[in-house]
């Protein structure tokens, strides 16, 4: 399995992004599709995963160090490509100067999160209907 991350341009890459959260977040997860796309679609950093000559994958970042949007495809979790996405994006800030990163994560994938080294911050809260708990991964 041959699986790169790269970066994405919202305006070019629209097509790609959207189908893919609109697999995962709308029709799998139920997230109302009004709320998916906001207003950070066009400042922030996307990134794409490619598996094998196809798009598996999806997540940004927005300026001021938010990772979300992340996506990978139900057959292709659990194969380390969602670490391998999360390690990118977190590379880039790090090359941007950020010295830390935040996210809103699922709580069911917490543990997730906390083994690519994000610690929890504060209580759960909800978003679109699904438990979620802010993390935060600090650089320095």
């Amino acid at each position: 399995m041959s699986a790169k991350v790269s970066p994405a341009d919202w305006h070019k890459d629209q097509s790609k992004i959207r189908a893919l959260r609109d697999q995962v977040f709308v029709r799998e997860q139920k997230v109302p599709a009004h709320i998916e796309w906001d207003d950070q679609e066009a400042t922030a950093q996307h990134f794409l995963l490619n598996c094998d000559g196809s798009v598996v994958g999806t997540g940004r970042i927005t300026t001021t160090g938010k990772i979300g949007r992340m996506a990978i495809l139900r057959e292709k979790r659990g194969l380390g490509l969602g670490r391998q996405l999360l390690e990118s994006i977190c590379h880039h800030a790090q090359t941007r100067g950020l010295d830390q990163v935040y996210l809103h994560a699922q709580c069911h994938a917490e543990a997730f999160y906390r083994k690519c080294g994000f610690e929890p911050v504060g209580e759960q809260f909800f978003e679109a209907g699904i438990a979620h708990i802010k993390m935060v991964r600090r650089f320095v």
